[in-house]
C-alpha cells in the first residue's frame, strides 16, 4: 500500500495537468471576433510583442471605430513615427489621440499601467487588440484588473498562421496557467 505523501502528490499532479489541459483547450479555441463584426469603443489597449497589432490599432483610430490609441509595452526611448512610420499615410489623425505606455513589460503590467490611462480618457469601453494567442491570458488579466464598469472587447488579430503550433500553444497554455494562480 502507498503512503499518504505519494496519493497527495499524485492528486496534486493530476489536478495541475487538468488545469494545464483546460488551459490549452481555452488557448486554442480563441476566436477571431473581429472578422465577425466591425467593433467600436471609446478606446483600444494595443499590446505590442507582435506583427500587425499596432498597425491594426491605428487602422481602429483612422476608420473612427476608437476615439483614443493607447499601445501598451512600447521601448522606453520609442517615439511614435518610430512604431508607426507610414503615419502620415493615415491623413488626418492627431498625436493627441494616442498615448505611449512605455513601463508595461509583462501582460500583467500591461493592465496595471493601462487602467490609469483609460481612466484618464474617460473610456467606458475598450477593445483589447492582441494576437489570437494571447487573447485569452491578456482578457482575462485586463477583466481582472480593471473595475467592471469598463467593457472590455476582445478583438484578436492574426499576426502570421491562424492555427498556432503545438509549441506556441504549449508555451503560452503554460504562461496562462502561471497567471491563474496570481493574476486572475
Amino acid at each position: 500500500m502507498r503512503s499518504r505523501p505519494f496519493w497527495v502528490l499524485l492528486i496534486f499532479i493530476g489536478t495541475v495537468l487538468y488545469r494545464f489541459y483546460d488551459e490549452y483547450q481555452n488557448v486554442q479555441h480563441e476566436t477571431v471576433q473581429s472578422w465577425l463584426k466591425t467593433p467600436t469603443a471609446d478606446c483600444a489597449v494595443v499590446l505590442t510583442g507582435g506583427a500587425g497589432r499596432v498597425r491594426e490599432g491605428f487602422d481602429l483610430l483612422a476608420n473612427q471605430n476608437v476615439k483614443k490609441l493607447v499601445i501598451s509595452g512600447v521601448y522606453s526611448n520609442a517615439r511614435l513615427r518610430e512604431i508607426m512610420p507610414v503615419w502620415p499615410f493615415y491623413g488626418n489623425l492627431t498625436e493627441n489621440d494616442v498615448v505611449l505606455d512605455r513601463r508595461s513589460e509583462t501582460t500583467y503590467g500591461n493592465a496595471q499601467q493601462s487602467l490609469p490611462i483609460v481612466e484618464a480618457l474617460k473610456c467606458r469601453d475598450i477593445l483589447l487588440v492582441t494576437s489570437r494567442l494571447h487573447m485569452y491570458r491578456s482578457y482575462r488579466t485586463f477583466r481582472a484588473t480593471f473595475p467592471e464598469n469598463i467593457y472590455i472587447q476582445k478583438h484578436a488579430i492574426i499576426g502570421g498562421r491562424y492555427e498556432s503550433s503545438v509549441w506556441e500553444t504549449t508555451f503560452e497554455a503554460l504562461k496562462s496557467l502561471f497567471y491563474s494562480f496570481w493574476a486572475y
